[in-house]
């Protein structure tokens, strides 16, 4: 196949543009240090205790809970209504509902205060799902506007766009927040932050929009009519999809070793805004400085393993980041209190490795499928595999967060998932290559 027009390569990318935002401003910056200092009974008998639905909660272990909650349902529906999807070729309407439901949990979010602790949660589910079930669509598409040797760099320009355009709404945001009079607030209002989630609803939306309109068409994989019993046709489309993938030995063990380093890398990228605040008491503006730095070293990070790749192999670069990673995770687990030097060194660190690991794992996995059609549901089982990975994670986080009362045991507990990992890339490596693969 040809790589598609660059106008539309630059519409897809542009997608990760919209929906960065939510991934920056709502899960690593402004909303879980909102969370942590609104979702608390009396801060002067505990600074991290919650009630919510008769249970008293850390709150950092509620909000992993709920993220965790929503990526279960994800897990859930994504592979049926991506099977639905392949055989009516309608990914992009699919791709617009959840885009719809996400902005609008986001901009739900601005009526989230501390006596809507209910709502607040609710709305967090909303977005969450709404981010990662219309990832699954737009990841499907990769294969679709790009040839297998163009993956790699395109996979990188996603991230990219998403980076940068994440940094911008950002730095709007900042605005609001270390000036909250131009929205009439003050130092003991809350109307800048909420501002700032209602701007995430409104940015997703527009771009999303705009880059929907340009993306292409998918054909559909299916015959005949599938509006009377739609539940059956999606289970046997994805029945057969699930029976294609049984004899992709390498495919299979590469989801295998994603499922294991996976996990540890969604989890410190869902948690690290909290771990920063509670644990390591980094103030809120070194702390979004820092996640700042992360975005903005994904960018070269991105690039730079993607040309890596060209000259070692996708397997073995993975291997080398994997390795490091193990090395983050001690290194996090080690710094102290109120080191914030220390912090944005580890931030730089974990910012080159986490553009490069998840564009690279995504082109990766696009290039051991075969030549088909059910992209959707090719890659719903792709992200089945990452957000059950990042449940564990997320649950196996706040866990031993309540079990220990410190959120250090979890962060070492991660390395287990690294470790593993990279002894199943090793294992996947070894498969013989697959016909169509190119890693």
């Amino acid at each position: 196949m040809q790589t598609a027009p660059k106008k539309v390569v630059n519409a897809w990318a542009m997608y990760d543009w919209a929906n960065s935002a939510y991934n920056l401003v709502i899960t690593s910056t402004i909303f879980p240090a909102y969370f942590e200092a609104i979702a608390v009974d009396d801060r002067t008998v505990s600074r991290t205790a919650v009630t919510f639905l008769g249970r008293t909660f850390e709150n950092s272990a509620l909000y992993n809970y709920t993220i965790a909650v929503a990526l279960l349902i994800v897990a859930c529906l994504s592979p049926l209504l991506s099977a639905i999807a392949d055989f009516k070729g309608n990914k992009k309407s699919f791709m617009r509902f959840f885009l719809t439901m996400g902005s609008i949990g986001c901009s739900g979010l601005f009526f989230f205060e501390k006596h809507t602790l209910g709502w607040g949660i609710l709305c967090m589910i909303l977005a969450c799902v709404g981010f990662w079930a219309s990832w699954v669509y737009y990841n499907s598409f990769l294969p679709e506007i790009a040839a297998p040797a163009d993956r790699d760099r395109i996979s990188a320009r996603g991230y990219a766009y998403g980076y940068v355009g994440s940094v911008i709404l950002q730095l709007i945001c900042f605005v609001f927040v270390f000036v909250p009079s131009i929205v009439g607030g003050d130092d003991n209002t809350t109307i800048q932050f909420r501002i700032c989630f209602l701007l995430v609803g409104l940015w997703w939306f527009g771009f999303g929009s705009y880059s929907l309109s340009r993306m292409p068409n998918s054909k559909p994989s299916g015959h005949g009519d599938l509006q009377d019993n739609v539940l059956t046709k999606g289970y046997h489309e994805l029945r057969s999809v699930w029976k294609q993938l049984k004899g992709q030995h390498k495919l299979r063990r590469f989801l295998s070793a994603f499922f294991c380093y996976n996990m540890g890398v969604q989890t410190v990228m869902l948690v690290a805004a909290i771990y920063g605040k509670s644990e390591l008491q980094i103030p809120t503006p070194n702390l979004i400085g820092a996640i700042l730095i992360i975005q903005l070293i994904a960018i070269p990070g991105a690039f730079t393993i993607a040309r890596v790749s060209a000259r070692m192999g996708n397997m073995k670069t993975l291997m080398v980041l994997v390795g490091f990673w193990c090395v983050g995770c001690v290194i996090g687990y080690k710094l102290p209190v109120g080191g914030i030097n220390e912090f944005y060194g580890l931030a730089a660190f974990v910012g080159f490795m986490m553009g490069g690991i998840q564009s690279l794992s995504r082109s990766t996995y696009s290039k051991l499928m075969p030549d088909t059609k059910d992209t959707a549901s090719y890659f719903s089982f792709y992200d089945v595999t990452e957000k059950i990975a990042t449940v564990i994670g997320m649950f196996g986080f706040g866990y031993i967060t309540e079990l220990t009362g410190s959120q250090r045991g979890s962060v070492l507990a991660l390395m287990v998932f690294f470790v593993l990992g990279f002894f199943l890339l090793i294992f996947t490596q070894a498969e013989k290559r697959e016909a169509h693969a190119v890693v």
